[in-house]
């Protein structure tokens, strides 16, 4: 099952609404039924048996190319983990002779990396640009299996995560993190959250990302979940301690993909991230 946020594509100026995504490329809208958010959609019980009983099958039907899709984001904050794929670890390394040898430990230790990523207005969805810092030189997409996670840590649902990040940035200085990933831009979420999956099944997915400019193809890479080396469920564990998230909170789980260093995201590039069991995220760049 997905769940989405959107627009009425007539009416931008809308309130959003909630949706059913339904294959091929169908919506029903369960704002119809009284769903006004996602999370009251996704907290306090079975979100599929929740789902099933608005009766999904008697409401408004619609084109998905006549809605805007939205970040599947309302109020929970967005952190990320770092380090959890060898080609991360090894990326990350080459990239700052400085702080190498912190990648190094952190990817071997109980501990994971976990750093705050956005606010939820500060996430851009589907279709909406991400960005490159005018005082970086090298931005790079990051896909990410991103968890949604309901107040009590436990995973609802899956969505795809775009971690845009300044290389150049957190290479000259591991200190300098949060300007090299958090800033205007900096991360994307959508197109929906795929609810009802088990992790065992979650780890069977593949990734890939395309980058394009001026209609070539820049850049292709893939990866299986299967090569992320902590358990889902783990890193969840470890954002939630000594720590309160009473909507929830949405964890990007790190990227097996990384570009090689002479791929660097430009204004007008298109990048395109797709996960085998959600869909795809395309985002536009343009300077922030």
């Amino acid at each position: 099952m997905k769940l989405c946020r959107f627009q009425l594509a007539t009416q931008p100026d809308a309130p959003p609404r909630i949706g059913l995504v339904e294959p091929p490329s169908t919506l029903r809208d369960l704002t119809a039924a009284g769903v006004t958010s996602l999370t009251s959609l996704l907290t306090g019980g079975s979100a599929l048996q929740r789902v099933a009983d608005l009766r999904p099958a008697t409401l408004p039907r619609m084109d998905l190319a006549d809605a805007r899709l939205l970040a599947p984001v309302e109020r929970q904050e967005v952190w990320a983990a770092g380090v959890t794929y060898l080609r991360s670890k090894q990326a990350r390394m080459d990239e700052s002779q400085f702080s190498a040898s912190a990648y190094d430990r952190v990817y071997d230790a109980e501990r994971p990396e976990l750093f705050f990523k956005s606010m939820p207005e500060k996430t851009v969805g589907p279709g909406d640009p991400i960005g490159v810092r005018h005082d970086s030189h090298w931005t790079v997409p990051e896909p990410e299996l991103a968890l949604v996670l309901d107040p009590s840590g436990q995973i609802l649902g899956y969505t795809i995560g775009n971690d845009v990040s300044a290389r150049d940035i957190e290479g000259e200085n591991l200190l300098y993190l949060p300007q090299a990933k958090t800033y205007r831009g900096s991360c994307a979420l959508g197109p929906w959250i795929a609810v009802g999956v088990p992790e065992t099944q979650a780890r069977t997915w593949t990734i890939t990302l395309d980058i394009r400019r001026a209609n070539r193809l820049l850049f292709s890479g893939t990866t299986e979940l299967a090569r992320l080396k902590r358990p889902a469920h783990e890193l969840a564990a470890w954002l939630f301690r000594s720590q309160t998230f009473p909507h929830g909170a949405v964890l990007l789980t790190g990227t097996g993909i990384v570009p090689p260093d002479d791929v660097r995201l430009q204004p007008g590039d298109q990048v395109a991230i797709a996960i085998s069991g959600i869909g795809i995220l395309a985002n536009p760049v343009q300077n922030c």
